[in-house]
């Protein structure tokens, strides 16, 4: 799994976990609703100051977007 993908998948999950929708992060973010699902599906190659954005719109960690979901670790 790709790092841009890793943390889109992860931004999706804090973003349905709080209930906000692509539009809500987005203005939260200061970013397109576009851009924010592009992010989501690992289609961006996101720079530092965007994924700071979407974090703090968050209210979570930036390194907490580029942690391995428990889902998403191979089996040993």
């Amino acid at each position: 799994m790709t790092i841009t993908i890793l943390f889109g998948k992860n931004v999706r999950k804090f973003r349905l976990s709080q209930g906000l929708s692509q539009d809500a992060l987005a203005e939260k973010a200061g970013l397109h609703r576009t851009y924010i699902g592009a992010v989501e599906r690992g289609e961006r190659n996101i720079t530092l100051i965007n994924a700071e954005k979407i974090a703090n719109a968050l209210g979570i960690n930036l390194l907490d977007c580029l942690k391995k979901l428990e889902e998403d670790v191979e089996p040993k």
